[in-house]
């Protein structure tokens, strides 16, 4: 899997948000069809990663290269419009408005109108809940079908890299099993390949390919998800061995 050039390669960056060095010459890449999981504390700097990758935060030194190209400082919606979508923690749905045009302003900056159609019933065949709750307001949604309502509108951008960040917080355990198989589903059918920011490591790293973890802004430790999983340091500090 890993013998084709990277879908996304970040080399070397450093984030700071004003005096704070929040990332120090982190790389991580991403090769086609794969699921690739970061793990780490609370404050490791998962998240920063994700919104610099994004063009939501402002890299100080290093470059973002998707398909080859450079995106380091390309603005969010350029980013976007190129496949590489953000599912950011927190949902961040529209929750007045209904659960269709939620979907809907996934595909805004879409012109394939057919393909739209395909990609909408795509989404509502991978959250059947969605469907069931179509023209209700997405506020009136439990947490677990907002959850679902931001991953189908990420996927109406038409993907080929989908970073998704932390989607289980604050789930049921019920809810974490179906997130995380949804999640491996859309990676098998559809071909999305998927970076996976992720507080429940021991999910996180049975749906993944390869694996890094995060720690005060450095990345000490990456491989295969299994080594990872299988190693004593990462069940003590994540997995809850030990």
């Amino acid at each position: 899997m890993s013998a084709a050039a990277p879908l996304l390669d970040v080399r070397d960056i450093d984030v700071y948000y004003g005096a704070i060095h929040a990332l120090r010459g982190v790389s991580v890449c991403v090769h086609p069809g794969e699921v690739v999981t970061l793990i780490g504390a609370n404050g490791a700097g998962k998240s920063t990663l994700l919104r610099a990758i994004s063009g939501l935060v402002r890299t100080r030194e290093g470059r973002v290269t998707f398909e080859g190209e450079d995106i380091t400082r390309r603005v969010p919606a350029q980013i976007v419009s190129r496949g590489l979508v953000h599912c950011p923690e927190g949902r961040r749905i529209f929750s007045n408005m209904s659960v269709r045009e939620n979907l809907e302003l996934g595909a805004y900056l879409r012109k394939d109108k057919q393909k739209v159609a395909e990609d909408f019933e795509y989404a509502l065949n991978l959250f059947p809940r969605l469907r069931e709750r179509i023209n209700q307001n997405a506020g009136t949604l439990s947490g677990g079908e907002q959850q679902m309502l931001a991953i189908g509108r990420s996927l109406l951008t038409k993907p080929k890299l989908l970073m998704l960040d932390e989607p289980s917080l604050g789930l049921a355990p019920n809810l974490v099993k179906e997130i995380f198989r949804i999640v491996t589903e859309i990676n098998r059918t559809s071909g999305v390949a998927v970076l996976l920011v992720e507080q429940n490591a021991n999910q996180a790293l049975a749906v993944a390919h390869r694996a890094y973890v995060l720690e005060t802004g450095t990345i000490p430790l990456s491989g295969p998800a299994s080594e990872l999983r299988a190693n004593p340091e990462v069940q003590k500090a994540y997995l809850g061995h030990g």
